[in-house]
């Protein structure tokens, strides 16, 4: 999900560096790459005598929903022709995560010379916006008495959509399906995003291809036309189809056939950033699984055994996803859930109970409250069976479902189950995510440990439909699953990479399908 980020900077009450006049403020941003190494990314212009600059010049990031990216912005007042900067004074900076900045929109921070040093009363305000043409064309085309072709029965024919490159090349932007032994076709309606059609540019030339069908790849040609974008959108517009070869040949001949535009539309398709940007909160649920397969939690061999340095598979899973999504929920309580465990006083077997053993208010604070809430309960608890995903992932459908009628784009639900695999509920939880796949929540599982997790992979639907016990398919694909063991040498980004590239193109096709525009952002108040 490649998308670019345009930052526009202001700073108000910058320190002043130079005797007898203001600061001459630049500022820069650098994204982080790895330990105490940073890159720089862009830098604004330079404003003469400015304690309280706004920059014109935007700067530009490319956007990874799946990875944590750090920025730094630094400010420096500039007094010499250089481009280095080690030579400028320092007037203060701050480091933020491209993930908060688009989460807010709009995001105002106090300008610091070092970590918990404040720059004076300086303070930054930095606000996102997405770089893009969100608008696709939607076509229907049709067309009258084409040339017949075939020997035996009439014309398939087809149609090929071509822009002009900036090199003067035809380049194909789409194909329709064939219509079959029909001189008078109909085809189906079409969209292709606009950047792709035509380079956003009305004017483009376009050139269109009608041709017959041939099994063996030789198709036919039957006749061309050019047009442009602003021309398919005049009303019941049509166009001669002319094959050159023939018109060369006979002095009467007007065309091959008649293409019409049946109906010609610009349409918003709105992008993940889109609703994030416009006020859509991700609410994100964690459920981990107690039961008896994982091993008695004080061996080593145990899935639950906590190594010297306090981490096991399951933490390490939790902190890589968490800390992707955590920026994406504002007010950071996530809600926390175990399955498959005997409880005390009565250590009677429950699928579903809160982490912190608070049933009413099973919320932790971010992701460092659900490891706590999790260290604590371990000794606690008594690992036992079956391993049921049904009840929890019905449990987060139906807050889901409550959020849904509010027939807003507003909130979306991502359940992260952490399993060692063993699921014996399999038929209830294939008819829970089907039910779930028609509500806006996405569930990851990540698989720890050595099983063989077929049954995962089965929920994951990449390589085929999946269908509830009564056959009926689900709605869209919602289900994310990863062996946390590809990824247990990796960088622990890797794995949060793995999980979470589907979130943003599954949340935006459940808007999609029930027709939701992102929520208007209210002018952003400055946090």
């Amino acid at each position: 999900c490649l998308t670019k980020v345009e930052l526009s900077i202001s700073c108000t009450d910058l320190l002043d560096k130079d005797v007898g006049s203001k600061s001459d403020p630049l500022c820069v941003l650098l994204q982080s790459s790895g330990k105490d190494n940073w890159t720089e990314l862009a830098r604004t212009e330079r404003l003469k005598n400015s304690s309280s600059p706004s920059f014109s010049q935007r700067l530009r990031v490319d956007y990874h929903f799946e990875t944590v990216q750090n920025l730094k912005l630094g400010v420096y007042d500039i007094d010499n022709s250089s481009a280095d900067l080690g030579d400028d004074d320092y007037l203060g900076g701050v480091e933020l995560t491209l993930g908060q900045i688009v989460s807010s929109k709009t995001l105002t921070r106090p300008l610091q010379l070092k970590k918990g040093k404040p720059a004076g009363k300086g303070s930054i305000t930095i606000t996102a916006e997405e770089v893009k043409d969100n608008r696709a064309i939607q076509l229907e085309f049709e067309a009258k008495n084409l040339d017949k072709k075939d020997t035996f029965g009439k014309s398939d024919p087809f149609l090929e959509i071509f822009k002009k490159g900036d090199d003067g090349k035809w380049q194909l932007v789409h194909r329709t399906e064939v219509v079959k032994n029909n001189l008078s076709p109909t085809w189906k309606k079409f969209s292709v995003p606009l950047q792709t059609f035509c380079s956003s540019d009305v004017d483009r030339p376009l050139k269109v291809d009608c041709s017959d069908y041939d099994s063996d790849g030789t198709h036919d040609l039957i006749g061309s036309f050019t047009t442009n974008v602003s021309e398919l959108q005049k009303a019941a517009v049509s166009f001669d189809c002319i094959h050159p070869e023939k018109q060369k040949k006979k002095k009467s001949y007007k065309n091959s056939g008649v293409v019409s535009v049946k109906s010609c539309q610009l349409l918003t398709q709105f992008s993940f950033l889109d609703y994030v940007m416009g006020g859509c909160q991700i609410n994100f649920t964690v459920a981990i699984d107690f039961t008896g397969s994982n091993g008695d939690p004080r061996s080593p061999n145990s899935l639950h055994y906590m190594s010297p340095d306090g981490l096991n598979q399951y933490l390490s899973a939790l902190w890589s996803v968490g800390h992707v999504v955590q920026d994406y929920d504002t007010d950071k309580l996530f809600p926390a859930f175990g399955f498959g465990a005997k409880l005390p006083p009565d250590f009677q077997a429950n699928h579903e109970f809160a982490l912190n053993f608070n049933p009413t208010n099973p919320y932790c604070k971010g992701i460092e409250g659900i490891v706590e809430a999790y260290r604590m309960v371990m000794p606690q608890l008594r690992l036992s069976g079956p391993t049921n995903f049904s009840p929890i992932i019905n449990h987060v459908a139906s807050i889901a479902a409550q959020a849904a009628q509010s027939n807003s784009a507003s909130q979306y639900f991502v359940l992260l189950i952490l399993t060692d695999g063993e699921i014996t509920d399999f038929d209830q939880t294939r008819d829970a995510i089907v039910r779930a796949s028609r509500l806006p929540l996405s569930v990851i599982i990540v698989g720890v440990g050595p099983a063989d997790f077929k049954a995962m992979e089965l929920l994951d639907g990449d390589d085929g439909v999946l269908r509830s016990t009564v056959g009926e398919a689900v709605a869209r694909d919602i289900v994310q699953f990863v062996p946390f063991r590809q990824f247990k040498d990796a960088p622990q980004a890797a794995l949060a990479k793995s999980v979470l590239a589907e979130v943003p193109n599954q949340l935006v096709s459940y808007f999609k399908m029930r027709g939701l525009d992102p929520p208007k952002p209210a002018t952003a108040a400055p946090k």
